[in-house]
């Protein structure tokens, strides 16, 4: 989400160039085309090689480790070698002052979101209060130590989870239809939600619809990436949206699986997809809001190394 296509290309020739019609491929449908062919086929090829090729399971953390990183190879590509355009709104600053609430929305609000998507499951009988379950997943610990080795070891994961948000949030949706944000997120979050699609056919994940199940898939993904950009723009840092990524994998998207782990994935998916569209919502409203739109502004790639020195 960035300002105004002006803000990338001078004089009349704006949206023409952005289509490509003046003086052939832009520069930014040129980085934006070379991205996605990185990540895809990076991406794909390591799902596909390590999985078929190799025989290993794609559910093993190491095993993704390599592909993980595609979307923040190909910003970094990009950004160096094919359009030279540097890392001035990267968000790559921490940003410490006036930014800690976002660092801990980022940190605790999975957790609230897990603790909310067990309590909308009882109610609708998808679960019955039982937290016994949590005391069985490292022996010899109880279930609150293990909760808190996941909420220790969660922003420490950061890094990892970087590798994604390096390229969608801090790359693509800045880049894609630059003076309409809202479409920009949500065209981000679709291009993200296919590529995880492959997971549901190579053992990551399982449903019994496939069809059924990769749409709620996608617009579970959607409600993510509103969220993800809305921490991204107020924070002006890919840190605490990077924490709030590992935080939905490690304890919001891991807890929920775990205690609803009688009910079908379709089920645990649709009650998470539930429990962030509230949020996505207030993302959504907040978008529209003009001081928001300001701060959007402030994120165009021309304009973001004054802000990222603030």
């Amino acid at each position: 989400m960035a300002g105004s296509t002006g803000d990338l290309l001078p004089g009349n020739d704006v949206r023409a160039a952005a289509l490509g019609l003046a003086g052939g491929v832009s520069k930014n449908t040129k980085g934006i085309l070379a991205f996605l062919a990185i990540s895809f086929g990076f991406a794909w090829a390591g799902m596909f090689g390590t999985h078929l090729w190799l025989g290993l399971s794609l559910v093993n953390p190491l095993v993704q480790l390599p592909w993980a990183f595609s979307p923040a190879i190909a910003a970094v590509v990009v950004r160096k070698w094919v359009t030279k355009e540097g890392f001035a709104d990267a968000g790559l600053r921490f940003r410490w002052r006036g930014n800690l609430r976002w660092y801990l929305i980022s940190w605790l609000g999975p957790l609230a979101l897990a603790v909310v998507a067990v309590v909308i499951a009882a109610v609708v009988g998808l679960w019955r209060f039982d937290l016994s379950i949590l005391d069985h997943l490292v022996p010899g610990l109880p279930g609150w130590a293990c909760l808190a080795i996941l909420m220790v070891v969660t922003p420490l994961l950061a890094p990892i989870y970087w590798g994604e948000e390096f390229g969608w949030t801090s790359y693509l949706r800045l880049r894609l239809w630059t003076d309409r944000p809202a479409l920009s997120v949500i065209a981000t979050g679709l291009i993200w939600a296919i590529w995880h699609y492959p997971l549901a056919f190579l053992g990551y994940i399982e449903f019994t619809n496939v069809t059924l199940g990769l749409l709620v898939w996608t617009v579970s993904f959607q409600f993510q990436e509103i969220l993800l950009a809305w921490i991204r723009v107020r924070s002006g840092s890919i840190w605490p949206t990077s924490i709030a990524h590992a935080g939905n994998n490690m304890v919001f998207s891991l807890l929920t699986g775990i205690l609803l782990e009688e009910s079908g994935k379709l089920d645990v998916i649709t009650v998470m997809l539930i429990t962030t569209a509230a949020l996505a919502l207030a993302a959504v409203l907040t978008v529209l809001n003009r001081r928001f739109r300001r701060d959007l502004a402030s994120l165009s790639p021309t304009q973001a190394d004054a802000h990222s020195r603030a």
